[in-house]
């Protein structure tokens, strides 16, 4: 799964020369918590987030009224307080390499350019949240199902092999390594199971959970 498969076009952005009172005011309409900032030519130059906006803001001890306040945001220009050493994604990078960024980084969203590196569109957490959704197939119809086996050569062609003589097909399929187990998750198109779960119990496969849908 591709970047661009995940990623949003519609992207709310800021130009260098906006105003940070205006950066605020596209945050707070689009209820982001950070903007790609570009030039006149669609690239990329920065990224203004809500941490510098409110760095940038008076304090709420500050003796200035809301009238000088709002004059020194709408006077401060964006391209004054972005930061420039930002971290991007391309549409053909796989999902989980941008998510790997993400949080080594502790990075809510990602620009996404192109060879150009003109903005083409933004993934975010809820981007790779809804993708991690799908990969599981969380949201289609047949049931998931978790299994405990060890971790040895031949295990997953076993497992198809199971599946198959059933005439199911299997529509998912992941797995997370624990020390010397394995957790396999499977995802059939069918909530007819109870035969299946029998069949691999008798190979000495752990069934730690069905879930149907």
């Amino acid at each position: 799964m591709f970047v661009s498969e995940r990623m949003s076009k519609d992207v709310a952005l800021v130009y260098p020369d906006d105003s940070v009172a205006k950066a605020f005011q596209v945050l707070k309409e689009r209820k982001h918590s950070q903007l790609p900032v570009i030039d006149n030519h669609g690239k990329l130059v920065g990224l203004v987030t809500e941490k510098l906006l409110t760095e940038v803001s008076p304090s709420k001890a500050t003796s200035l009224s809301v009238y000088e306040i709002n004059y020194l945001l709408s006077k401060t220009k964006v391209s004054d307080i972005m930061k420039t050493d930002i971290f991007t994604a391309y549409p053909g990078q796989l999902i989980e390499d941008a998510a790997f960024v993400m949080k080594k980084n502790d990075i809510g969203s990602l620009p996404v350019v192109d060879n150009a590196n003109k903005l083409v569109g933004i993934v975010t957490r809820l981007d790779i949240f809804s993708a991690f959704i799908d990969i599981m197939g969380v949201n289609e119809k047949g049931a998931r199902i978790v299994l405990k086996v060890e971790d040895k050569l031949g295990t997953y062609a076993n497992i198809s092999s199971v599946v198959k003589q059933f005439g199911v097909n299997i529509t998912h399929i992941n797995n997370f390594i624990f020390e010397n187990a394995v957790e396999i998750i499977i995802k059939l198109d069918t909530n007819e199971v109870t035969e299946i779960i029998k069949k691999f119990e008798e190979y000495g496969y752990v069934v730690l959970s069905v879930a149907k849908k």
